[in-house]
């Protein structure tokens, strides 16, 4: 398998998407106990625009920053504890769905982007609930899946369709 270097280009679009996820998820609406924030539509905005390779590179980027305690998390929050927090499994399950992302487009082509960001979004989801149950130590699964899954389905797919109809728009931009 030959591996293509990255340009000087690639790398200015993964920085300036992991900039693009951080303001989205500094857009959040505090309904529930988990709140609503932008970052979905970001991380499939990411992947639809850059592709697998980039948009997950330009993900684990979105992440270090995190890590590096720069506030790039929902609620200006950054550092290992958002990480490694009751909702950190989340925060690192972005890395894991464009992973998973990246395989399925890479094996199977990019016609098949809309069910690689659907998979990407259960193996969030599962990374993210598994966490949070862990951590928490007081939820059952039940409980974790009806505060952290079930009320963000149909806000998450309509995050991912808008995410792909804006990706067709820059996607120009980027190849």
């Amino acid at each position: 398998m030959k591996t293509q270097k990255l340009t000087v280009k690639d790398l200015a679009l993964c920085a300036l998407f992991a900039a693009v996820t951080a303001i989205c998820a500094w857009i959040s609406l505090p309904v529930l106990q988990i709140a609503f924030t932008m970052q979905t539509f970001a991380i499939f905005l990411v992947l639809f625009t850059l592709g697998g390779r980039r948009g997950t590179i330009s993900i684990l980027v979105y992440l270090l920053l995190g890590a590096v305690n720069l506030p790039v998390f929902s609620g200006f929050k950054g550092g290992m504890s958002a990480i490694l927090g009751i909702t950190g499994g989340y925060i690192w399950g972005f890395l894991l769905s464009g992973l998973a992302y990246w395989l399925i487009t890479a094996k199977l082509g990019e016609k098949f982007a809309i069910p690689a960001a659907a998979v990407g979004l259960v193996v969030c989801y599962a990374c993210g609930t598994a966490w949070f149950v862990c951590i928490s130590g007081t939820y059952t699964w039940w409980s974790a899946l009806s505060i952290c899954v079930l009320p963000y389905i149909i806000p998450d797919c309509v995050k991912i369709a808008l995410a792909w109809v804006l990706s067709r728009r820059l996607a120009r931009f980027a190849n």
